[in-house]
């Protein structure tokens, strides 16, 4: 799924476009005993309560597709009698109507799911009337050819309420606050089948992380069967190996700035695309073979990106392997942010036989919030040292 159409399905989480059916909820505490269930048909929830939820499910499809949004696709042998895929669909076609299927999705999800505090499942089924769309890209409601009947599990911490005073209105004092169990923003959430080409895809779905540097990988595993991919960090930090080892002793200061510039240009000229740029195996190697990789490295290449596609995704999301924000040079001692279209400020030089970074600054300097003036090169020192 892309940009485009996460959005389309979040619009369907609204009370003019509410296309979800049936709600069911289980209420887990931290020793995995189920406390409470919901299972109710949601227009038949209080409009505040459905209001609530709706900001649960928007919330589960927000974030960056490739980083906090993670198209998974499921192995052949899940989609076989007793396969984790076929499970799933038989959950989606049973419009959540079929408790005996309800409970065992329950029981899988406390069985898989690690997490050592209270929770609350929240699963959802949603059948979307998909609207024809025109040569102008208007939707045209009264042309829908398909239904995209979808189920959504979404997994939010329950929480105390932090102590405190509180004003009560009725006695017009102020009091000690009643702590309360709140349910918080999801940090784990699912939806299948996939909404690929504005159409229903069940051989995929799309996983919602809040934090994508800490994917639940029993629950990915044991409860969707999928093969959990590279996270932002591990794309981060298996770019960079590449890089290093391919480079070698061209791997200097403005070698590295140049791929920096590069790959921020790209990401810049793609921002709007619906899909992230993805960096596949050619695109890394003619990146490193324009910037100085040495020929034998390079046909030692093939070898260092077996990790890469031996995983589900055959490249880098191009947005994960940069920092298109700053320009970050550490040494043991300093470290230097610059803004990414100011990297030509910092230069490599020899000053008086050492390696140095120099900076150009202008007229305004400060210094721990100090306004400072910039003092001239000393006598004998070269203006371009100082």
């Amino acid at each position: 799924m892309n940009k485009k159409e996460c959005n389309e399905i979040k619009k369907l989480f609204t009370p003019a476009n509410c296309a979800i059916s049936r709600i069911c909820g289980c209420y887990v505490d931290a020793e995995k005993n189920k406390k409470t269930e919901l299972k109710e048909a949601f227009l038949s929830l209080p409009e505040e309560e459905a209001f609530k939820y709706f900001t649960i499910f928007k919330n589960a499809l927000s974030g960056t597709v490739g980083k906090n949004l993670i198209n998974m696709e499921f192995p052949l042998h899940t989609e076989t009698e007793g396969g984790t895929q076929e499970f799933l669909l038989r959950l989606r076609d049973s419009e959540l109507k079929d408790d005996a299927l309800i409970e065992e999705f329950y029981d899988r999800v406390i069985a898989d799911f690690d997490y050592g505090e209270n929770y609350y499942i929240i699963l959802i089924h949603c059948a979307y009337d998909i609207p024809a769309k025109a040569s102008d890209g208007m939707e045209m409601f009264d042309a829908s050819d398909y239904v995209y009947e979808f189920i959504q599990c979404t997994i939010c911490p329950v929480k105390l309420s932090k102590a405190g005073l509180c004003y009560n209105s009725m006695t017009n004092a102020i009091e000690n606050r009643t702590r309360d169990w709140l349910v918080e923003a999801p940090i784990h959430s699912f939806l299948f089948p996939a909404f690929n080409d504005r159409n229903t895809d069940i051989h995929s779905l799309l996983f919602y992380s809040k934090n994508p540097e800490q994917l639940p990988d029993t629950l990915v595993d044991g409860l969707l069967g999928c093969v959990i991919p590279m996270t932002a960090k591990d794309q981060k930090e298996t770019f960079q190996a590449i890089v290093e080892e391919t480079l070698g002793e061209s791997c200097d200061f403005e070698t590295v700035k140049n791929i920096h510039e590069n790959l921020s240009e790209l990401v810049e000229e793609t921002k709007d695309e619906p899909v992230p740029l993805v960096l596949d195996k050619q695109q890394v190697k003619r990146l490193l073979e324009n910037h100085g990789a040495p020929a034998e490295r390079l046909e030692e290449f093939d070898e260092r990106y077996k990790d890469v596609e031996e995983g589900p995704a055959s490249g880098f999301v191009a947005a994960n392997v940069i920092n298109t924000k700053s320009f970050e040079i550490k040494t043991p001692d300093v470290s230097i942010k610059v803004a990414p279209d100011k990297t030509y400020l910092v230069e490599n030089r020899m000053v008086d036989g050492r390696p140095c970074l120099v900076i150009a600054i202008n007229e305004h300097v400060e210094v721990n919030g100090i306004s400072v003036r910039c003092a001239p090169a000393g006598k004998g020192e070269e203006a371009g040292e100082a």
